[in-house]
């Protein structure tokens, strides 16, 4: 039995790659999704209900479809992708850093609609306050609004991270499927089910998505409960 369950190194190399793509997926998304929640949850002009259209699009659309829209824009052809190549070095198409993309991609419309609920349940009389006391509007964003919505934030970024480690259409389209590069988790897995006597492996790998995947679920809801225990004591400096 526990033999059963032993990961080859291939496996290993799965796991660790998909780990790893989805943390900088989610780290590198979270600015700009906390900087998109803010100006859909209070901005005020024109073409917002554009900008949430755009945001959310990734959820409607086939994920492979996506993954070819990344393709022409990203790829070492595409329309940013030539000039990234060429003036910085960094390519998407085909590398881990391509994976890395269309999860955040894919995560960050999830990340977005969290933060910004949790922006939106933020008591507005508790900012205005802190600006009758001289701050200005960056301060109060940073002192009070962005410590008060932490939990939604936080719950942002665990749904991201979940959603990149399963994502896969706009993930095989974007980068194709290289073991060791490009391959991650749900990629594997579908490789292994295409093959004779995959079964096994398919099983074990499943099994260690569903452990990572509950593990970042109980760990947002350990630092959601920190935020809202910590925001009870201290609400506002």
């Amino acid at each position: 039995m526990l033999e059963w369950l032993h990961l080859s190194e291939d496996e290993w190399a799965a796991v660790r790659l998909s780990v790893w793509v989805s943390t900088i997926a989610t780290l590198v998304a979270l600015p700009f999704g906390v900087f998109v929640a803010y100006l859909l949850a209070r901005g005020r002009f024109w073409g917002k209900s554009v900008l949430n259209g755009l945001v959310h699009l990734p959820l409607i659309l086939p994920p492979v479809v996506t993954g070819y829209l990344l393709l022409i824009a990203f790829g070492r052809r595409g329309v940013f992708g030539a000039y990234l190549e060429s003036l910085f070095g960094i390519v998407f198409s085909f590398r881990w850093t391509g994976a890395a993309l269309a999860c955040g991609v894919m995560g960050f419309p999830l990340m977005v609609r969290s933060i910004r609920l949790s922006l939106e349940a933020v008591d507005g009389k508790l900012e205005e306050a802190a600006a009758t006391l001289g701050a200005n509007r960056a301060w109060v964003f940073l002192t009070v609004t962005l410590p008060l919505s932490l939990p939604g934030i936080i719950a942002g970024m665990v749904l991201a991270f979940a959603k990149a480690m399963g994502e896969f259409g706009a993930t095989i389209t974007f980068v194709s499927n290289i073991p060791g590069e490009t391959q991650t988790l749900s990629a594997a897995i579908y490789t292994l089910t295409q093959v004779p006597g995959g079964d096994a492996g398919a099983t074990r790998l499943t099994l260690v998505a569903i452990v990572i995947s509950f593990s970042a679920l109980m760990a947002s809801e350990l630092l959601a409960h920190w935020a809202g225990r910590r925001q009870h004591h201290d609400p506002v400096r």
